[in-house]
């Protein structure tokens, strides 16, 4: 058993979470070279924390040793969205989400597939002629909010126009709430950001429960029906699924692949052909450019990781981006290519951990799948497109979500229903 490398420093003076937040890619490589290795210690949050940056330990961490290593009860997420699949731990956590998988597969999954495609058709449309969206990522945020309020709340932006752009606000202040300090302060003429998002969640909650007491139609009627532990349940739930969370995932995850592929034509027609491709691609995109930057656990005893000995109560962050460039598992870990996961790294998605991973792994992962083939296989079809100009400053930023730090500049051109983009290489 070995000794982590690095230092657990002293409290508070010695805590890093300032550094880890400022940059957590540089932060985590600057230490990975440091100590030559992919696990190493030291203080965040004013914790003594391992970083997993390895394929061996984030698999050990989130699947073996599940049980061992825990979500935080004081997290900031139970505050904000109360006892959900996401928060809880053990038990609870393991009949909740088998209670709520039903809602993400299946016929419950089929039956979203006519109206993914709609407004996935409507908001392309739009940005293909557009010819030039000033920000690519905020166009994808919107397609990914109103397909998330339309499935999970049956309100629909055509509709509903009014009580549509309320909860968008809503979500936005409660967002914004989420990611500032935690510190409930109200004083005259001003109050904070966290205090902003609480008020943001109660009137989200009253939206909810009037939506789970009279819609017996779509998700929020399944989800009223379900087995789950307390009255208060499904309206945490669907204030966790309605949340900034997933239309920001897909907006991350749309926006590198729209850079991976821009002016790559060779590469968008075998994609457009081949489904096999195209999920290879999209693997890819996820794999360079995770939308979250990780998790994070509590130890519930002594125990090890990757060879490591991690003392009880230490806190764990695993870092998707620097896992999923592992070198003893990808080669040439930090080129885009699509054809490994037809080569060496073929049947090994679980070795991936942009949703998480084992038993706790993102419960939505296959609806996000379908948002994503159909958001991307419109574009392939539909639009051509590429930077302008062709040499950008693309260097990402990472949190809350990983999107390039300067908004690209790219031109898309709608082509013609015959495909001719295609017909130019005949």
């Amino acid at each position: 058993m070995a000794k982590l490398a690095g230092s657990a420093g002293v409290p508070v003076l010695g805590d890093k979470s300032l550094d880890f937040y400022r940059d957590p890619v540089t932060f985590c490589q600057q230490r990975m070279e440091r100590h030559r290795g992919r696990v190493f210690q030291c203080r965040v949050l004013n914790r003594p924390t391992v970083f997993v940056c390895c394929v061996r330990g984030m698999r050990e961490l989130l699947c073996e040793k599940s049980n061992t290593f825990l979500k935080d009860p004081t997290d900031l997420m139970t505050n904000m969205y109360g006892e959900t699949v996401v928060t809880t731990n053990g038990e609870e956590a393991y009949l909740l989400r088998l209670s709520l998988t039903t809602l993400f597969t299946g016929s419950c999954l089929k039956s979203s597939t006519e109206y993914i495609t709609s407004v996935c058709e409507r908001h392309l449309k739009d940005l293909a002629l557009s010819g030039r969206p000033p920000c690519l990522y905020s166009a994808f945020k919107r397609l990914g909010t109103e397909l998330v309020l339309g499935l999970f709340l049956n309100v629909q932006a055509e509709e509903q126009p009014q009580l549509f752009q309320e909860i968008v606000q809503l979500c936005t202040q409660h967002w914004h709430g989420l990611i500032s300090a935690p510190v409930n302060v109200k004083v005259p003429l001003w109050s904070s950001g966290f205090s902003n998002a609480l008020d943001a969640r109660d009137r989200l909650m009253d939206i909810i429960k009037d939506k789970l007491k009279n819609d017996t139609q779509g998700f929020v009627g399944c989800l009223g029906s379900l087995p789950l532990p307390d009255s208060s349940s499904a309206s945490q739930h669907l204030l966790l699924f309605i949340s900034a969370l997933i239309p920001k995932a897909l907006a991350s995850l749309l926006t590198s692949f729209t850079l991976a592929l821009s002016g790559d034509k060779q590469h968008r027609r075998r994609a457009v052909e081949d489904p096999d491709y195209l999920r290879r691609v999209q693997l890819e995109v996820q794999r360079l450019w995770p939308p979250f930057i990780g998790g994070r656990r509590i130890a519930d005893q002594d125990s090890t990781l990757a060879g490591f000995h991690v003392p009880k109560d230490y806190g764990v962050i695993y870092i998707s981006h620097s896992v999923n460039r592992d070198p003893e598992v990808f080669e040439q870990p930090d080129n885009f290519l699509p054809e490994r996961w037809s080569g060496r790294n073929a049947g090994q998605e679980h070795f991936l951990c942009s949703f998480g991973n084992g038993p706790r792994s993102c419960i939505g992962t296959k609806l996000t799948d379908v948002f994503l083939k159909e958001a991307c296989m419109y574009l392939l079809k539909h639009c051509d497109w590429c930077l302008d100009p062709p040499s950008q400053d693309l260097e990402y930023k990472w949190l809350p979500v990983s999107r390039p730090a300067n908004p690209p500049a790219i031109t898309f051109t709608r082509l013609d229903a015959t495909g001719s983009d295609r017909s130019d290489s005949s």
